[in-house]
């Protein structure tokens, strides 16, 4: 009996990419269902890119200021992705917000360093610890037009030490955020999202 063939997604990173080597490192494994088929960035350079490069993963680059608007760059930001027909699309610390374009083409699962609905934006570490927040953790959410407000898929928590710096807790989070995406994604790809009236479910 032959495997099923693997899911096809794109993954979208800004920084250091160490979501992304996760669903790498996963998606090596036939059983897990996920072909990664391109990974994108929203500048040249950064080492989630190299990361891909060195796994034989196809990159592209698509910068926002090489757009007049931000709908220009988001009508080519699914172009690029279209190209590669992905099933669809893990936002992987992509720190641009999302357009219509690519929204209304695919669902997009991101991964936040925080309990949504709680510390959303690109702080999230550092807003718990400033709130004082005796609890924080991850979420896996689809992604919608706002910032952080889409429907959750799954969360994992993590608990705020006394003598934590944003560094120390988001290594902790970081700990907990890797293996509940490489679940979330490979049961997405397996099994397929359903999402409607403003709630997401895998089966």
């Amino acid at each position: 009996m032959t495997a099923p063939e693997p899911t096809g997604i794109v993954v979208l990173v800004s920084g250091s990419g160490t979501n992304l080597q996760a669903l790498i490192d996963a998606a090596a494994d036939p059983a897990y269902g996920v072909r990664i088929l391109a990974v994108g960035g929203d500048r040249a350079g950064i080492t989630g890119l190299h990361r891909a490069a060195a796994a034989g993963i196809t990159v592209f680059v698509c910068r926002v200021e090489d757009f007049d608007t931000r709908a220009e760059w988001d009508a080519a930001l699914a172009e690029r992705i279209g190209d590669h027909e992905p099933a669809f699309v893990v936002s992987a610390g992509f720190m641009k917000l999302l357009g219509p374009q690519v929204l209304g083409r695919w669902t997009v699962l991101n991964t936040h360093p925080a309990l949504l609905p709680s510390f959303p934006g690109a702080h999230a570490v550092r807003d718990a610890l400033a709130a004082g927040a005796q609890q924080t953790g991850c979420t896996v959410h689809v992604v919608d037009a706002g910032i952080d407000t889409g429907p959750v898929l799954a969360q994992a928590t993590v608990d705020v030490e006394p003598d934590d710096t944003e560094d120390t807790l988001h290594e902790r989070i970081k700990a907990v955020e890797h293996p509940l995406l490489v679940e979330i994604v490979g049961r997405a790809a397996r099994e397929g999202i359903t999402v409607s009236d403003g709630k997401a479910t895998i089966p």
